[in-house]
């Protein structure tokens, strides 16, 4: 409970700041609309005949078809007023792939299932050209589309409070945080968690119309209000993209994405690695 009370504490100093800036005037007041990826990330593996060249040394002629295909969902409404920043973002994504063997009947495994409603407020004490730097509070929700054969849908109720850079041209957010989950996923096994998490999101523009982007985060869990074999101790994620512009606001580029956690149930590491093209709408709009 004691920790419980320190965590509320630390979400709650910056809130203080919010009252001194509230009697300021309103330049710099803005309401933006940030569509940072509508995308479809696409790849198809056809093969006929398998069955006629199961001995053949191509491999090629013998693999299995398989399609995968993955949509993807990433806004925030951003409000800035002087040295606030007030981001609230929704992130959706789902994707599938099918494996057709000549020999048997299709399987289809999901390899991404994640709704993630979050509420960033971030107060830029210090601001050294446009790289600001202060207080950041986090609210979040993380779920799922729906459930699997085995385990239910993930449900999470996840606050932070820590301190951040954001608003520059190439460091959108580098943050590191306290954090407290209360985790409902399991009936039964409702679980709070405390640890820490340091995240980024970061763009460069390799010349007009190209761009390179990553966000990712790290968790590391280091007290649990019960044994839950499936709670995670740590847990790692990276994205790293490369947009380039076809027409309009419509890009195209290659992507990787990397996953990389140890449950508390599990001697080893679980890891996914996926790598393909990605079809994207990009754009922003002053509201």
């Amino acid at each position: 409970m004691k920790k419980i009370l320190v965590f509320l504490l630390a979400v709650s100093c910056p809130l203080v700041a919010i009252a001194d800036d509230a009697g300021t005037d309103t330049k710099n007041d803005d309401w933006i609309l940030n569509v940072r990826r509508i995308g479809l990330d696409w790849s198809q593996t056809r093969v006929q005949n398998a069955a006629e060249y199961i001995n053949s040394p191509i491999s090629a002629l013998n693999a299995t078809s398989q399609d995968y295909i993955k949509g993807v969902f990433d806004t925030v409404l951003e409000y800035t007023k002087n040295k606030f920043s007030w981001d609230n973002t929704l992130q959706m994504e789902y994707g599938r792939t099918t494996l057709k063997p000549y020999n048997a009947p299709p399987t289809t495994d999901e390899n991404a299932d994640k709704i993630l409603f979050s509420s960033d407020l971030s107060y830029g004490c210090w601001d050294w050209s446009g790289l600001k730097f202060g207080p950041t509070v986090r609210a979040a929700y993380e779920t799922q589309f729906r459930d699997k054969d085995d385990s239910p849908r993930q449900n999470i109720v996840r606050s932070s409070a820590g301190i951040s850079l954001f608003d520059h041209a190439i460091i959108k957010g580098l943050y590191l945080a306290g954090i407290h989950e209360y985790d409902f996923t399991y009936a039964g096994s409702q679980n709070s968690k405390l640890g820490a998490e340091f995240s980024w999101r970061l763009e460069y523009n390799v010349r007009q119309g190209v761009k390179v982007s990553s966000d990712g985060y790290y968790r590391e869990y280091f007290s649990y209000s019960e044994y839950v074999g499936t709670d995670l101790e740590r847990d790692l994620s990276v994205v790293l993209r490369l947009d380039t512009n076809l027409w309009g606001n419509f890009t195209m580029g290659p992507y990787v994405q990397y996953r990389l956690a140890k449950a508390r149930g599990a001697t080893d590491y679980g890891s996914n690695f996926i790598m393909g093209i990605s079809f994207n709408y990009i754009t922003k709009f002053l509201l």
